[in-house]
C-alpha cells in the first residue's frame, strides 16, 4: 500500500540527477561521463565528472567541487580527458585537463567567449572547437566598474535571427573554428567571417582536414537552408566548398579511409514536416548525393521529449570497414538505434537496438567490438549500458537515481493504440495513480506535447508521475502533426493547426472517457508551447473539459510572427508565407479569434523571459478571459526561459508543479 512518505512530489525534484555528455575511451575500457546534481540551499545546479570502468559497474566520482564540469572527452591514448569547467569563474568556461589516474585538474586555456563542441586530433596534440569570442563592449565593460555598475546602454541590432531562448540577445561575434594546443594552451583561429558561423566541426581520420557546416548566403539568416558543407585542409588553410544541394545540414563526418562524408539532413527549403535522413557523397564533391534512408519513411531525430532529460544526438557512425553507418531514430515513442548499408544498390536498415526507451548518446570504441550507450525509459531517468558486439550480451553500468526509485511507488503505465478522426492509428498512454482501486471513478488530466515536431515516448516523466501521485489519471499521446510517425502524420496540419491534431486529441478524450475508471464531469487538460497552443484552442472550441492550464502557449499567430527566437522561420508553418500575405489564415488559425467562447477556467502559465513564445501570447488570452468573466489566473517566472519545466530553477519548478495541482484540485 503507498504511503504519502514513498509516494513522487514536486520537491524530489531536488534529489533527481542526470548523466549525460559521455566519452568512452579507444580499447573501451572505460567510460567518462558528467553527472548533474541541485544545490538546494543555493538553488544553483553543479555537475561533476564520474568515471567507470566497462568491464563491471563501479562509477566513481572523479571531479568534486560546486561548479559545472561537463564534454568529458578520451584524449587518442586514453591517458587524459579534456573538459569544460567554470571552476575559476562561474560565468566563464575554460578547458581542463585531468590525468586518468588521478590528479588534479588543470586549466588549459585563458580565454573570453564561448565554447562549443570539444574533440581531440588524432595525434592527441590538438582540440578542435568551436568558439564565439565575447564582444569587446562586454570585455570593455568588466574593465570598468563603473560601466559595469551601469550596466549595457544600447543594444545595435542588425541581423535577422538576434537572440536565442536561455541565451538571450546573441552576440556581434559569431562561432568559428579554433585549434588550442594540448601542451601550451595557444588558440588558433581556423575561420572567420563578421556575418556567417561554422558549425558541427569533424577531424578527417588522418587529422589534415576539418570538415564543418557553414552558410555564406548573402543574408545566412534568411536562407537557413543555403547551408553547405566545406573541408578545411589545416596545411594551406583554405577550406573547400563541396556544393551540395540545398537542405538543412548537420552532424557530417568523414569515413574511416577518409574518402566519403555522410551527414544528417533535410531537402530543399521549407517543409518542417520532412524527416531528416542520412546523406553521403565523396569527399571530392564529384559524385552524387546518395538519400540512403529515404525509402524507408524514418526520421533519424531524437527529439523525444520529457522533463528530466536532455534530448541527445550523436554524429553518425561509421563502421570501421566503412560499409555502413550508425545512427538514431525517432519511432514510435522511442529512440531507436539503426545502421544503414553505404555500397549496396538497394539501401538496408539492420535495427541494433529497439527497445521501451530511448537511446541517447552512443559510443563505439576503436574496434567497435563495445558499445555504449544511455537508455532512460519509463521507469528509469537513464543508465549507460555497455553491449559487446560478438555475443550480444549487456550490462548496466550506472545507477543514477537508482536509490530513488527504489523508495517511491508508481502508478501503472498502460500502452494503449486507438482511431484518430480519420481511423488513422494514433499511439497513448495512460498513468493510474499509485493505489488505483477498480470500481473508483478518477479525475483525469489529458497533457499536450508540444513542438509540434517531438513526439511522447517511453520515458519516465516526472510531472506526469507527480500528478498521479496527487490522485488524478494522465493521459498523453502522440497526434498527427508530431514526429515519429512518418511524414504524412506530420504533414497534415501545415498551415492547419487545430484541426486533425484537434480531432485525434478529441478521439483520444473519447477514449478515456469509456473507461469505467474515469468520471467524465472531471476531465482537465494542460500542455505547453505548442500544447499550450493546443489547450488554448481546445478550450475555445470545447467546453468538454472542466478545468484547463495554458503554459508557455501560442495564442495569436498574427502578433507572434517575428517575435520568437525562431523569427519568421514560423512561417515554414504555415505555407511558407508571411503573415501579411495571409493574415486571414493566421488568424483563423488562433485561439484569440475564438476566444469569445471559452468557458472553461483556465490557469495561465507562463516564464518572463520565454525568447521562444513570448509572454504576450498568454498576456493576451489572460485579459481576454478576465474581460468575459472566465476563471482565470496568470503564474508568471522571472528569470526563467521557455524550457522552465525542464530546466529551470528548481524552486520555480515545483512552484509551477503546485499551482497545477492547485487548480486542477480546485475544479476536478
Amino acid at each position: 500500500m503507498a504511503t504519502n512518505k514513498n509516494l513522487v512530489t514536486a520537491q524530489d525534484l531536488y534529489k533527481l540527477e542526470h548523466a549525460s555528455g559521455a566519452t568512452l575511451s579507444s580499447e573501451g575500457n572505460f567510460l567518462a561521463y558528467s553527472q548533474r546534481w541541485v544545490d538546494k540551499s543555493t538553488e544553483k545546479k553543479f555537475s561533476n565528472l564520474w568515471v567507470t570502468p566497462t568491464s563491471r559497474s563501479a562509477p566513481k566520482r572523479f571531479t568534486h567541487g560546486n561548479h559545472f564540469d561537463h564534454s568529458p572527452t578520451f584524449s587518442p591514448d586514453g591517458k587524459q580527458l579534456a573538459f569544460f569547467s567554470n571552476r575559476r569563474s562561474e560565468s566563464q568556461f575554460q578547458i581542463y585537463l585531468i590525468p586518468i589516474d588521478g590528479g588534479e585538474a588543470c586549466p588549459l586555456t585563458n580565454v573570453k567567449g564561448d565554447f562549443g563542441s570539444l574533440e581531440w586530433s588524432p595525434d592527441g596534440k590538438q582540440l578542435l572547437c568551436m568558439f564565439r569570442k565575447k564582444d569587446q563592449d562586454d570585455l570593455d565593460r568588466e574593465k570598468d566598474e563603473q560601466k559595469k555598475k551601469l550596466g549595457v546602454v544600447s543594444r545595435h541590432i542588425t541581423r535577422t535571427f538576434f537572440k536565442m531562448d536561455g541565451e538571450g540577445f546573441y552576440p556581434k561575434e559569431r562561432w568559428h573554428l579554433w585549434l588550442f594546443n594540448t601542451k601550451t594552451g595557444k588558440g588558433e583561429q581556423l575561420t572567420d567571417g563578421l556575418t556567417h558561423e561554422e558549425y558541427s566541426p569533424a577531424w578527417s581520420p588522418d587529422g589534415t582536414k576539418v570538415i564543418y557546416v557553414s552558410n555564406h548566403a548573402d543574408e545566412p539568416d534568411l536562407d537557413p537552408e543555403a547551408e553547405d558543407l566545406y573541408i578545411l585542409n589545416l596545411k594551406s588553410g583554405r577550406s573547400k566548398r563541396m556544393n551540395l544541394p540545398i537542405g538543412g545540414k548537420a552532424f557530417p563526418s568523414f569515413s574511416p579511409d577518409g574518402k566519403q562524408v555522410a551527414w544528417i539532413g533535410s531537402e530543399g527549403r521549407g517543409d518542417w514536416w520532412q524527416n531528416n535522413k542520412i546523406f553521403v557523397t565523396n569527399a571530392n564533391g564529384k559524385e552524387k548525393v546518395r538519400n540512403l534512408t529515404g525509402l524507408f519513411d524514418i526520421d533519424a531525430n531524437t527529439f523525444t521529449i520529457n522533463d528530466l532529460n536532455d534530448s541527445h544526438h550523436t554524429r553518425p557512425v561509421w563502421s570501421t570497414d566503412g560499409t555502413k553507418i550508425y545512427f538514431q531514430v525517432a519511432q514510435k515513442g522511442k529512440n531507436i538505434l539503426c545502421s544503414v548499408a553505404v555500397s549496396t544498390k538497394k539501401p538496408e536498415i539492420e535495427t541494433l537496438i529497439d527497445e521501451r526507451g530511448v537511446v541517447e548518446d552512443f559510443l563505439f570504441n576503436g574496434t567497435q567490438d563495445r558499445l555504449v550507450y544511455l537508455f532512460p525509459n519509463e521507469n528509469d531517468t537513464g543508465q549507460y549500458h555497455v553491449r559487446d558486439m560478438q555475443s550480444g550480451s549487456e550490462r548496466v553500468l550506472t545507477k543514477v537515481n537508482s536509490n530513488w526509485f527504489k523508495k517511491k511507488t508508481f502508478g501503472d503505465l498502460e500502452e494503449v493504440w486507438f482511431k484518430g478522426s480519420d481511423k488513422n492509428d494514433i499511439q497513448g498512454w495512460i498513468l493510474k495513480p499509485p493505489g488505483f482501486k477498480k470500481g473508483k471513478k478518477y479525475p483525469s488530466i489529458m497533457e499536450i506535447h508540444g513542438g509540434p515536431m517531438t513526439q511522447y515516448g517511453h520515458l519516465f516523466m516526472h510531472e506526469f508521475q507527480y500528478l498521479a501521485a496527487t490522485g488524478y489519471v494522465v493521459y498523453f499521446c502522440n497526434p498527427r502533426g508530431g514526429m515519429g510517425y512518418g511524414e504524412e502524420h506530420a504533414k497534415v496540419i501545415e498551415n492547419a493547426w487545430g484541426t486533425k491534431d484537434y480531432e485525434d486529441l478529441m478521439c483520444w478524450a473519447d477514449y478515456l472517457s469509456k473507461q469505467p475508471y474515469i468520471d467524465k464531469k472531471r476531465m482537465g487538460v494542460t500542455g505547453g508551447s505548442y500544447g499550450g497552443y493546443m489547450t488554448c484552442w481546445m478550450v475555445t472550441h470545447t467546453h468538454r473539459f472542466k478545468a484547463a492550464a495554458t503554459q508557455r502557449c501560442v495564442s495569436n499567430l498574427v502578433s507572434m510572427y517575428g517575435s520568437s527566437d525562431f523569427n519568421w522561420m514560423f512561417q515554414r508553418e504555415f505555407g511558407d508565407k508571411p503573415a501579411w500575405d495571409i493574415t486571414d489564415s493566421y488568424w483563423e488559425q488562433s485561439p484569440m479569434k475564438h476566444v469569445g467562447n471559452t468557458k472553461t477556467p483556465t490557469l495561465v502559465i507562463h516564464s518572463e523571459q520565454d525568447l521562444r513564445c513570448d509572454i504576450e501570447q498568454s498576456e493576451q488570452f489572460y485579459v481576454a478571459l478576465k474581460k468575459l468573466g472566465v476563471p482565470t489566473e496568470f503564474i508568471r517566472f522571472p528569470d526563467e526561459s521557455h524550457g522552465l519545466s525542464r530546466v529551470g530553477r528548481t524552486d520555480r519548478r515545483i512552484v509551477r508543479l503546485e499551482h497545477l495541482k492547485r487548480w486542477f484540485d480546485r475544479y476536478l
